[in-house]
């Protein structure tokens, strides 16, 4: 079956496009792009965590037609897919267990992908599945994360998979089972310190290893809650802005100097590998692969590399590293248009397995 896989990570890079054949016997990505989002739709969806409720559902329809466009532009001249898989832009997540940890006596947790998926297939004219997590959340589990199922099928010949996104993650087999979390912020916080220096992202990490490491930052970013807490978990951007991001903006003061803000990539780099290789010694990992946009940041590599030297690090080629993510949303869609299991509780937490999904019809154009 042919999909087009479509994610829009937190980092806010733009939107990744991968037109996909997948089937029985593996994958293959047919083309792929990135679209770069305008300033204008940066900026929205940066703080529409806090616009109106108007605001945000006129929001959730612009950008599911700004998603059909796009793809519209991206088959010109290609085979069209049978169908769109859709993960849309997360606004909102916040599963149970971090609504516990928010003082909240709500029995529910609730996540949102925004990028409507009717208005997708209305620009397109195909079958779109969109809103993946959130059946799992409504079962109990994180609706996060959902591309280990993509790892174990496609990718499983190594011990662990690492996605460097806005969110670092990590998914390796323990017991028989696939086991999953999300792991610490990643380029959503090295991408806002890199912006205070007037860049896009900190290319291979050059502003942070040029910066000297903030032994007090790192010991407070180090003991922050989320990292006691045992799996399944999951983070959001709600946790990032009220529980991480203080604890950087307090060590930078008023107006940060290059060099302070030099020395906080330096410390957040840091951070994000001291989380990493945690993980690697705790499970004994000896063979991973590195993928997202943070797999080129080769100073956070090294880092990895140095705070774990047994543990072998493979960066696949470009057309992987960029777009693992929406080729397993297509893989995602795949299983939900076939009726198999594409959400796996031993990742989430969920009560059981699950197929999720919401399929947005077939439009008749004249």
């Amino acid at each position: 079956m042919k999909i087009l896989g479509l994610m829009s990570g937190t980092s806010l890079d733009g939107i990744d496009l991968a037109l996909c054949d997948i089937g029985a016997c593996g994958y293959h990505i047919l083309a792929a792009e990135t679209y770069p989002y305008s300033d204008d739709w940066r900026r929205r969806l940066s703080s529409l965590e806090s616009a109106s409720a108007y605001e945000y559902a006129f929001a959730n329809v612009e950008l599911g037609h700004l998603f059909g466009k796009k793809i519209n532009q991206f088959l010109e001249g290609k085979e069209r897919p049978e169908a769109i898989a859709s993960h849309g832009h997360t606004i909102f997540h916040q599963p149970v267990s971090m609504v516990a940890t928010a003082g909240s006596s709500l029995a529910y947790g609730l996540t949102t992908q925004i990028g409507d998926g009717d208005a997708i297939a209305a620009e397109t004219g195909l079958p779109v599945v969109s809103n993946f997590r959130t059946l799992d959340v409504a079962l109990g589990g994180q609706g996060a994360p959902l591309v280990p199922i993509g790892d174990e099928l496609l990718f499983g010949d190594y011990d662990a998979c690492l996605n460097l996104g806005g969110i670092a993650n990590i998914s390796y087999r323990d017991d028989s089972k696939r086991i999953a979390y999300d792991i610490c912020p990643c380029n959503m916080a090295l991408n806002r310190l890199a912006a205070m220096l007037g860049y896009p992202y900190d290319d291979k990490g050059r502003h942070a290893r040029g910066g000297e490491v903030h032994t007090c930052l790192l010991h407070e970013l180090d003991t922050l809650e989320y990292y006691a807490v045992t799996e399944p978990k999951s983070l959001g951007k709600e946790w990032f802005v009220g529980q991480f991001w203080p604890v950087v903006k307090s060590f930078l003061g008023v107006s940060p100097s290059t060099l302070q803000v030099r020395d906080a990539l330096a410390t957040v780099t840091s951070h994000v590998a001291v989380q990493i290789a945690r993980i690697l010694e705790r499970q004994q990992i000896k063979t991973l692969l590195v993928t997202g946009g943070g797999a080129w940041n080769s100073y956070l590599l090294e880092l990895v590399g140095k705070y774990c030297p047994e543990v072998s690090i493979t960066v696949p080629d470009a057309l992987i590293v960029n777009y693992k993510e929406a080729l397993i949303f297509a893989l995602l869609g795949y299983l939900r248009l076939t009726g198999k299991v594409n959400t796996l509780a031993s990742v989430t937490g969920a009560k059981c397995d699950s197929v999720g999904g919401v399929l947005s019809g077939f439009v008749l154009k004249k």
